[in-house]
């Protein structure tokens, strides 16, 4: 039997969480998630990027855990202190412009804790 007749191994996270089940009574876990988890808990990464995005600086904040509403709100928030544009995407707030250490005394100042990524 050669290497192209070999059945692939199906890992579950392949599956991207979806189980089968043949128990008409099964119902899947649900995860909890602790909504309020205090700013000293958490630790944001802090990454200043220019690469793929045409020469444009972008601050990304990355590590918050909450809900959506909270990082929009955060996000929200230090766009104001900084003074720039940016957005809320994939769990990540993007900051517009090199405000690293601006964002970081503002993070720092609400009580986040707070690690700078890279130059």
């Amino acid at each position: 039997m050669g290497k192209k007749n070999k059945p692939k191994k199906i890992n579950l996270e392949d599956l991207g969480g979806f189980v089968f089940s043949t128990n008409p009574d099964f119902e899947p876990p649900i995860e909890e998630i602790d909504e309020d988890i205090a700013p000293e808990d958490q630790l944001l990464e802090c990454l200043f990027e220019k690469k793929g995005r045409g020469g444009k600086q972008v601050v990304i904040i990355r590590g918050f855990e909450g809900t959506d509403q909270q990082l929009k709100e955060l996000g929200k928030d230090l766009k104001q202190h900084c003074g720039v544009g940016g957005a809320v995407k994939d769990g990540e707030i993007l900051l517009q412009g090199n405000v690293r250490d601006k964002a970081m005394e503002k993070l720092q100042s609400m009580g986040y804790k707070t690690k700078r990524i890279g130059g």
